[in-house]
């Protein structure tokens, strides 16, 4: 069998190999307009969508988007511009008042096309009349160390933003709008994907305001009064400016996990998807997926060895320490202080995007001789795990996954590896 760690990198390669823009891009075209076609959008793959889209296009085109810092690639006819991620700054600001003026004072002859990916929240960060820039970073950070869900905060962003909640695709009425989307989300709900500039939104100001108390967040006042008075309501489903919005999705988390279970496959390793959309915390579900792989390891139930067991979703984390971290490394230190050396088991966790939390590297591998090596350099995992600082771990140990930007974003991908030996 091939080494354990060279597998479990050829199963995350394929995963995002198969998110590739270019690969989706192509099938997903609309028929040209008779008008003006314009392009936009936001996300950490809109750059490499919008280049893939360049080179498909039959006719004349224009238009922006936006992406993370050190994601652009070069373009011919549509402009790229970088902004930062998760925490959004002026330079996304700017990007996505921009955006909503190209879409304005469009015809029924025109063709919007809506290039838009995870990441696409922080990215256009327009706020609501009312608010600030200020504002919606403090509510922001707040959210992305309060252990809320993706869908409880995309549902905030949406009731405090100017261009979210369907409100890019109201603007672009009466122009045709085409969305295409690579979906990072659970259950790849358009909705929640960068906030759903482009479709109806069903959620409330009202159930803003109620994620915003769950989990104690301390809003500005000015946020508050925006939710409390129903200001911030999005557009819903049945609004005639967005009939029966056309949308394409080219990339989702499902058919990452098929990617790398048809390599598997191909080295003789059973595929055991267990899921596409599963949340909780990182931790919990670290601790869970520990449990399951060592019955197999022990009992061969459910499944025998060898075999992998695969699954992507969007985690959270409640931040309780200074460490760096981030879902996925999390994840793994959990995985790996449960499973406590048990023999053959092997593991990855990585982000498709590259980015685990806050820094440049994409996730971090298992063994069984994990937590060992750990001991003899004086690190317990344990404290790393109070600490939140699983890339400090991980890193110490050299076992650490870089990618770099990989231009695609579907979300977390995890890989349990049982061999059914001691190798």
């Amino acid at each position: 069998m091939t080494a354990p760690r060279d597998l479990l990198k050829s199963l995350f390669e394929a995963a995002i190999a198969s998110a590739n823009p270019a690969l989706g891009v192509a099938g997903a075209l609309p028929e040209p307009p008779r008008g003006r076609t314009v392009v936009v959008g936001a996300g950490k793959a809109a750059a490499a969508m919008a280049r893939a889209l360049e080179e498909r296009w039959p006719g004349d085109l224009a238009g922006l988007v936006v992406t993370r810092y050190g994601h652009a690639v070069p373009t011919r006819r549509i402009e790229v511009v970088e902004a930062s991620h998760p925490v959004p700054d002026e330079a996304g600001l700017e990007a996505a008042r921009r955006i909503l003026a190209m879409v304005r004072g469009l015809s029924a002859d025109d063709l919007v096309i809506c290039l838009i990916s995870g990441g696409g929240s922080a990215l256009m960060p327009l706020p609501l009349d009312g608010l600030t820039l200020a504002d919606k970073q403090a509510v922001n950070r707040a959210l992305l160390k309060s252990g809320a869900k993706i869908g409880e905060m995309n549902c905030v962003r949406r009731h405090l933003s100017a261009i979210k909640g369907g409100r890019l695709g109201a603007a672009c009425h009466p122009a045709r709008v085409v969305t295409l989307l690579i979906s990072d989300v659970p259950g790849d709900d358009p909705v929640d994907i960068a906030s759903g500039p482009t479709v109806p939104d069903p959620t409330t100001c009202a159930d803003a305001l109620a994620i915003l108390r769950r989990y104690g967040i301390d809003a500005p006042p000015d946020v508050l009064a925006a939710l409390e008075t129903g200001r911030g309501e999005t557009v819903k489903p049945g609004d005639p400016r967005l009939p029966e919005p056309d949308l394409r999705m080219i990339a989702t988390p499902q058919k990452a996990l098929e990617a790398a279970a048809a390599v598997a496959a191909g080295h003789g390793i059973a595929a055991h998807i267990l899921g596409d959309s599963i949340e909780g915390e990182a931790r919990d579900v670290g601790a869970v997926m520990a449990g399951i792989a060592r019955q197999v390891a022990r009992r061969g139930q459910p499944f025998t060895p060898p075999c992998v067991l695969l699954s992507g979703g969007e985690t959270t984390v409640t931040v309780r320490g200074g460490g760096r971290g981030g879902r996925n490394v999390e994840f793994l230190l959990a995985l790996a202080d449960a499973l406590d050396g048990e023999p053959g088991i092997y593991a990855v966790a990585g982000d498709t995007d590259g980015v685990d939390g806050l820094e440049e590297t994409a996730g971090a591998l298992v063994a069984p001789d994990t937590v060992a090596r750990a001991w003899e350099k004086g690190i317990a995992i344990k404290e790393s795990l109070s600490r939140n600082d699983g890339h400090g771990f991980f890193e110490a140990l050299g076992d650490s996954i870089v990618t770099g930007p990989t231009l695609t974003n579907v979300n977390d991908f995890r890989a349990v590896l049982i061999t059914g030996s001691s190798s």
